[in-house]
């Protein structure tokens, strides 16, 4: 019997260990969710498509594989659009699937077609490929072409429209292929580079680790931590790579937030980068932190995108694979022969764990509102050791950035793109990854809070172990801030505070998910320990001080410099 191309497509992300779909099924798409569930995946509908997208890509970020949503024609798929540029800037392997009406209605000249839309050309500077399964024989080598696209080089989204006129077409079809069998898979770099590197890391005094986003998204932290120990390096996290690898807890620090990260920068003549495009964040690796010493420093990069090499800084090693291959490759290389940890790196152990004890202890206390600086500590002390990180939001970021006492090994948040309202339909997707064992803590702004509020249903629907904490000031925070920047204290602030009647706890209720409102700091820790013991979905409503909130951003000038134009 034939295969219909709906479930031929389930079929083939199959072949790539994908058995998870996001979004709200249309005619489109309904024979697709309805085999996608007889055949055991994972079917989540959310309540906006650009949710679905955030979704997948946590689904990504929590798999090391691509993801898979869709949008039905016309209004779904433009709700695809954040999501899908957000995909793109954050390096996501995401698969966006599009319904679209059958291609005789696109080619009549006709006016006033409903629910239509010329979808692909909308998207095409968003996305790695842009395509069509015009003809049901198409459907293999269009959806590995996306995969391919996907997966490849620097990874990102894809999208693919899927007529309506071929969906319940047959096809006589083999048995999808591996992954190998149509694309490169495991990259590994040639021996000649890995001798050099070799060579390098031998001759190094002061290595660190430079560990960007990709690290975790490749789910190869464990093979890194190998490395780091063969080297005995630091691990310098950058703004992307803020999980802790398993195991080098106490030697990961963060890029320009922490004194240990600027001296071992600084004193660094080695530079091993892994899963970082070596952008803004960490000033390209030749600005700011960067500039002493830099006659002296060696650098090899991991990069899987060969025209990424030489970019943003020279590299004198340049190590072209897949970072989950070429760790593995210098991890056996150097196996024989580790290297001796220099006294620094017990120094920078200690001075790191001081100051973290030190902001945990001056964190302003005792304010008639709560201060965001002690509502971090005190979350993040409560934060389970096992659990899913998910950040959002613009000052609260800030503030977490600095006074965060958990070391989560994975931590989901918008570094690149800066696009609010990720954190609720990251947190879900995390949690669809994980199977919803792990605990979840989203902590985030209540601006960025309210975009897709409505997925707290998705999530208590889906029995997910998380708590939302929401830093409440009832405004644009960071927007506040720049206006008392830019016309002083005083100044009209337009267009930047809303109501302080709503409560984020009661519209939790309204869910079904448990709630509670907390105006001490000391009740923190405690609301969020009965929060995870209520067995729901959770939200913990924290007013904060709105002035400290836009005023006393914590190294908020080192964050800056990430803008600096033209400058670096």
């Amino acid at each position: 019997m034939g295969v219909k191309v709906y479930e031929r497509i389930l079929q083939l992300f199959e072949a790539e260990g994908i058995n998870t779909i996001f979004g709200i099924p249309d005619p489109n798409f309904v024979h697709m969710f309805h085999r996608a569930e007889e055949r055991g995946w994972t079917v989540v509908a959310p309540h906006h498509e650009e949710s679905a997208g955030f979704m997948a890509e946590a689904v990504s970020r929590m798999t090391g594989k691509a993801a898979v949503c869709i949008g039905t024609l016309g209004p779904g798929v433009a709700n695809l659009a954040g999501a899908m540029m957000c995909a793109k800037v954050e390096n996501s392997p995401v698969i966006f699937l599009g319904g679209q009406r059958a291609r005789i209605t696109e080619q009549r000249v006709r006016r006033g077609r409903i629910q239509f839309v010329k979808q692909a050309e909308l998207f095409e500077p968003s996305v790695k490929y842009n395509a069509s399964i015009e003809y049901a024989d198409q459907t293999d080598e269009v959806i590995r072409e996306a995969l391919r696209k996907a997966l490849g080089g620097t990874p990102g989204p894809v999208y693919i429209e899927y007529p309506s006129h071929i969906i319940q077409e047959e096809l006589d079809v083999p048995e999808p292929v591996a992954p190998s069998a149509y694309r490169l898979v495991n990259q590994t770099a040639g021996p000649d580079k890995i001798a050099e590197a070799v060579a390098a890391i031998k001759a190094a005094k002061q290595p660190i680790l430079l560990v960007g986003h990709g690290v975790h998204t490749a789910r190869a932290g464990e093979s890194v931590k190998e490395l780091a120990d063969l080297i005995a390096a630091p691990a310098i996290q950058t703004s992307g790579g803020t999980s802790f690898i398993k195991g080098l807890e106490d030697r990961t620090f963060p890029y320009g937030f922490s004194a240990a990260s600027i001296d071992a920068v600084v004193k660094s003549d080695l530079v091993v980068a892994i899963g970082t495009e070596l952008g803004e964040p960490v000033h390209y690796g030749r600005g700011r932190h960067w500039v002493a010493n830099e006659a002296n420093r060696t650098w090899i990069l991991i990069e899987q995108d060969p025209q990424a090499i030489g970019v943003n800084r020279s590299i004198d090693v340049p190590l072209v694979g897949d970072l989950r291959a070429v760790v593995p490759q210098l991890v056996e290389a150097l196996k024989d022969s580790p290297r001796t940890a220099t006294p620094e790196l017990a120094a920078w152990i200690k001075q790191d764990a001081d100051q973290l004890a030190e902001l945990a202890e001056t964190a302003p206390t005792g304010r008639a509102l709560v201060h965001p600086a002690r509502l971090i500590v005190e979350a993040t002390k409560a934060f389970p050791p096992d659990g899913i990180m998910v950040r959002d939001g613009g000052a609260i970021t800030i503030f977490g950035w600095t006074y965060s006492q958990a070391k989560p090994h994975d931590v989901i948040w918008n570094q690149n793109f800066g696009h609010l309202g990720t954190g609720l339909p990251y947190a879900v997707g995390a949690g669809v990854a994980d199977g919803g064992r792990r605990p979840l803590m989203l902590i985030t702004g209540d601006s960025s809070f309210q975009f897709h509020i409505a997925e707290l249903e998705t999530a208590a629907r889906l029995n997910l172990p998380l708590v939302v904490v929401v830093s409440v000031d009832y405004a644009w925070g960071l927007e506040v801030g720049v206006y008392k920047r830019t016309f002083g204290q005083g100044s009209l602030e337009t267009g930047v505070h809303w109501s302080k009647e709503t409560r984020f706890d009661k519209i939790a209720e309204g869910f079904g998910c448990y709630g509670e409102y907390v105006e001490r700091e000391e009740d923190i820790a405690p609301a969020i320990k009965r929060a995870y013991a209520s067995g729901k979905t959770a939200v913990i409503h924290v007013p904060v001080d709105p002035k400290a909130n836009s005023e006393e951003m914590p190294n908020y000038d080192e964050f800056r410099t990430w803008y600096a134009e033209g400058t670096q």
